[in-house]
């Protein structure tokens, strides 16, 4: 993909979540938006994986990684009593997060990963379950995921499903 205007250039270190990451600040900047990440299940994988395209730093705002559930109200926002009932891996807390992050790093668009990645269960919620919280100027929306495999390839796939879950709505 040849680009001559502003944003980020193809390149970078190769691989499925350097395309993914691409083409998702592509058509960011096509609508001239901005985002911010906050995570805890993937702990910094998906901010990682857009600061690795040439020309992010137009676009990216930042990330907070949250891992401890404290720091999802304290960074974040994320109403304490909602993560005292029903603990970080939930859909309300993605929502949350999200939202979260771009009113607190002044974005367009706020994306959050929060979810189990194993060994054990976490917050009565099984390995697998991941939660996708997504907020733009048009949309707030929340994908639910349940994954397969070790650890790393959890961590992975939600990587990869955040990135182009983002970009199916921008």
């Amino acid at each position: 993909m040849t680009d001559a205007g502003p944003g980020p250039q193809t390149g970078g270190e190769g691989g499925e979540g350097d395309a993914a990451a691409s083409a998702l600040l592509h058509s960011l900047a096509r609508r001239g938006w901005t985002i911010a990440v906050a995570e805890s299940l993937t702990g910094g994988l998906v901010v990682a994986a857009l600061v690795s395209v040439p020309g992010a730093s137009s676009l990216v705002r930042g990330g907070v990684t949250a891992y401890a559930t404290d720091l999802k109200h304290h960074l974040l926002g994320v109403d304490d009593t909602l993560l005292d009932t029903r603990g970080a891996v939930d859909p309300e807390v993605a929502r949350q997060m999200a939202v979260g992050v771009r009113d607190r790093l002044g974005a367009d668009v706020g994306v959050s990963t929060t979810g189990v990645a194993g060994p054990d269960p976490q917050d009565g919620q099984p390995v697998g379950t991941v939660f996708i919280g997504i907020r733009t100027p048009e949309t707030s929306v929340v994908v639910p995921l349940e994954l397969t495999g070790t650890r790393a390839e959890i961590r992975a796939e939600a990587v990869r499903r955040a990135l182009d879950e983002v970009r199916a709505r921008t």
